[in-house]
């Protein structure tokens, strides 16, 4: 009996197969998606915080009333500042004396120097203090106020009298959420299915903001 000839099939690609993604597509993607993980996490708590400083910045008279104030006195040596000559004030002794003395916060700003006091202020987060010393006898003011946690959280989110230090977290922060955004984006241009969505989205969110300050910021 004659053998049945062969079946031939043949594998043809549908028009509807997706071509498979290339090598550098599937590693910036995989890439994207880890990095943006684990910024998340990183910088989850910062992103907090600024999201909730950003509110009570926004809405600062909420918190009115939380100052408080102390009033301190003394005496420095008088030869620190009973000299003829200004720049023999000494002014180092003078700030580390109050700091330690008054446990004073804050960096110290202003040193003014004229024929009857000398004027110091310090400032640091949601603080500040200022101190006058009379050059006749030693005899020193200080005038502290400090505004509250909420007040010190406002001031570390606008970096203002934070230093250096601080200065340099509030970049390395700018640099993590840009580093989130650009991952986000990323991300979803290997998601075909949400990719158009994602882009209008962002776009919508860009055009409302926009909007709102061209119509309703005076």
């Amino acid at each position: 009996m004659a053998k049945a000839p062969a079946k031939i099939t043949a594998n043809h690609t549908s028009k509807t197969d997706k071509p498979p993604k290339s090598l550098w597509q599937k590693r910036t993607a995989s890439f994207s998606r880890w990095l943006h993980i684990y910024l998340s996490m990183v910088s989850f708590v910062i992103v907090l915080f600024f999201a909730v400083t950003g509110l009570t910045l926004n809405h600062a008279e909420w918190f009115d009333g939380k100052q408080t104030m102390n009033k301190f006195t003394g005496k420095v040596p008088l030869k620190w500042v009973k000299v003829k000559d200004t720049a023999a004030i000494a002014k180092l002794e003078i700030v580390q004396f109050l700091k330690h003395n008054h446990h004073i916060k804050g960096d110290i700003k202003e040193f003014i120097i004229d024929d009857s006091q000398c004027t110091l202020s310090f400032a640091g987060p949601g603080y500040s203090a200022d101190a006058f010393v009379d050059r006749e006898n030693g005899t020193y003011t200080v005038n502290e106020t400090s505004l509250g946690l909420v007040a010190v959280m406002n001031d570390l989110h606008k970096g203002r009298d934070t230093g250096k230090k601080w200065s340099v977290l509030i970049d390395v922060s700018a640099v993590f959420m840009s580093l989130l955004s650009l991952t986000g984006i990323i991300m979803i241009c290997f998601m075909k299915k949400k990719r158009f969505n994602g882009f209008v989205l962002a776009i919508a969110g860009g055009e409302i903001c926009y909007l709102i300050y061209y119509f309703l910021v005076p």
